[in-house]
């Protein structure tokens, strides 16, 4: 645990190092407080039921900078390694190769969760200068960040993957954005085909990182989700320490 401890440290360090990293949070924040104002502006012009956590975790200008981060926080999480040579140093140390793998998601995952602790101030404000809930309920607040973790666990799952599999940064941001955006669309076919049967949108709803985070946001929880992304995350990961103890057998 020591070890481990020390490479994921060596990973954050290694992130906050890096002047994209800043870049990354400077339009992350930016891109999410536009998305929160959107939201503000939603709830004046319409009447109804739906709340601050809705809005916010619904919208486009949420999911355009969701989808696009991971690409940008996990291409260099290997490749730059192998590019520089440095990983060699690396496994050379009395460390094993999945302490390696696991330290390099974890410090991927949690540099993303922390973009999104300023997120947490908005609501905070909401409430301090609208005197309302920013949601219908404690469960709300609960289920729209358990969604951001979950999907987190997984994109950033497929990001390392993609990054274990090219010594390439841009060709590593490439495949990891293709794959996220592939998964994501696959949860779309049952509003682009309308006359499909129950059974696909069964199917699609299972796969859906839109109607989860809408159901979830609501306070409405289901395990299904839950299921899927724990496991496939885990598909993942194992994927990525095969193709890392691969290549670096093959060195």
């Amino acid at each position: 645990m020591r070890r481990f401890r020390t490479l994921l440290g060596r990973e954050l360090g290694a992130a906050f190092h890096q002047p994209l990293a800043y870049v990354v949070l400077f339009f992350f924040l930016l891109i999410t407080g536009f998305n929160f104002h959107a939201g503000v502006s939603l709830l004046n012009r319409a009447a109804g039921g739906t709340t601050m956590v809705e809005a916010f975790f619904n919208t486009v200008y949420f999911w355009f900078p969701f989808l696009l981060v991971f690409p940008l926080i996990t291409m260099r999480v290997f490749a730059e390694e192998a590019k520089l040579g440095t990983i060699e140093t690396l496994m050379t140390a009395p460390v094993r190769d999945g302490q390696v793998v696991f330290a390099k998601y974890f410090g991927a995952l949690v540099f993303y969760l922390i973009l999104w602790l300023p997120s947490l101030l908005y609501f905070v404000v909401f409430q301090l200068v609208t005197d309302r809930s920013a949601a219908g309920a404690v469960g709300s607040y609960l289920g729209a960040y358990a969604m951001i973790v979950l999907l987190g666990m997984l994109y950033t799952a497929l990001g390392c993957l993609a990054s274990a599999l090219t010594d390439n940064q841009i060709v590593a941001a490439v495949m990891a954005f293709a794959a996220i955006l592939g998964l994501f669309f696959l949860g779309m076919l049952a509003l682009v085909m309308p006359s499909a049967g129950p059974l696909v949108r069964e199917i699609t709803y299972y796969f859906s990182p839109v109607q989860h985070m809408m159901d979830f946001s609501r306070g409405i929880f289901d395990s299904r989700p839950v299921v899927f992304y724990v496991s496939s995350t885990a598909l993942a990961v194992f994927a990525t320490f095969h193709v890392f103890q691969y290549r670096r057998w093959k060195s």
